[in-house]
């Protein structure tokens, strides 16, 4: 059978300026769909409603169209496709595979009673105790949600995948990770949701992210599977990290791209120092 054309996408968050770090992922990302003669697709993940900024969005692409990126179709914004995140949202609640929650993050974390160890980016493994029972009537989603849902996880399952980088990666789940939120309280989907969503309608046949998103990942597998659609392939970039050996974020105001455009730094010098690791097709 003939091999389904290479599709990857860039995925940034109009939350702030972008940096070093994303010019590097999305390096990755678009010399992997160069190198496999496909197509690169640019999706604007502005469901932050709190830090989102239209200003953000438009100094987002106008630093990428500086770095050189290009994509092959218009650009495509999550805002605009909140109806294709209900849908999923209701097939997984006539399937039984979400419960409302009203536990609050310190509930979780004083419930488990240990340091949480994934960092504060990430969520600490849902209680078991704090679920409904599995045969406990689900209420109704409504039309406007005001609750959070989370995804029950399969306890004691091992979720694997072959990443293209990091090679074979294992997570089991309700040990690794724990019930995840899919919808938020505000009447937005979780970025878990969201993302699951997107990459395949859009047809996206490799992920290219950085790699503190790999228990991300098992998530994500959870979803598709309960949605009936394949999994994309995966390649987790290595983080660029600071002078402290923290990872860089948006607060580097010394290395975001439009400071470092204003210092007279160009692409060419930008890009030259993302060679140190091969792109494999």
């Amino acid at each position: 059978m003939p091999s389904v054309p290479y599709r990857g996408r860039l995925a940034p968050s109009p939350t702030g300026l972008l940096h070093l770090g994303h010019a590097r992922t999305f390096w990755f990302a678009a010399e992997r769909a160069r190198a496999a003669g496909g197509t690169l697709l640019l999706r604007n993940d502005d469901l932050d409603a709190i830090r989102f900024r239209l200003d953000f969005v438009e100094a987002m692409i106008a630093d990428l169209r500086w770095l050189g990126f290009t994509w092959q179709e218009p650009m495509i914004s999550q805002s605009a496709r909140l109806p294709r995140y209900r849908a999923a949202l209701e097939c997984l609640h006539a399937a039984g595979r979400i419960f409302p929650c009203t536990r609050t993050r310190r509930d979780v974390l004083e419930a488990i009673g240990a340091p949480h160890e994934g960092g504060a980016d990430d969520e600490p493994v849902y209680p078991p105790q704090f679920r409904p029972p599995i045969d406990a009537p689900l209420p109704p989603l409504g039309e406007t949600i005001a609750v959070n849902w989370r995804f029950r996880v399969p306890d004691g399952e091992t979720i694997a995948f072959e990443d293209a980088r990091c090679g074979p990666q294992r997570a089991v789940a309700g040990r690794d990770f724990g019930d995840f939120l899919v919808w938020r309280k505000d009447n937005l989907p979780g970025y878990q949701l969201a993302c699951a969503v997107d990459d395949a309608e859009l047809g996206i046949t490799e992920v290219v992210r950085g790699d503190d998103l790999i228990k991300s990942t098992f998530r994500q597998l959870l979803l598709l599977r309960a949605l009936g659609h394949a999994a994309p392939g995966y390649h987790h970039c290595p983080l660029m990290l600071d002078a402290a050996g923290g990872r860089l974020a948006k607060r580097h105001d010394a290395l975001a791209l439009r400071t470092l455009r204003e210092r007279g730094v160009t692409p060419t010098e930008i890009i030259r120092q993302f060679h140190s690791e091969p792109v494999k097709p």
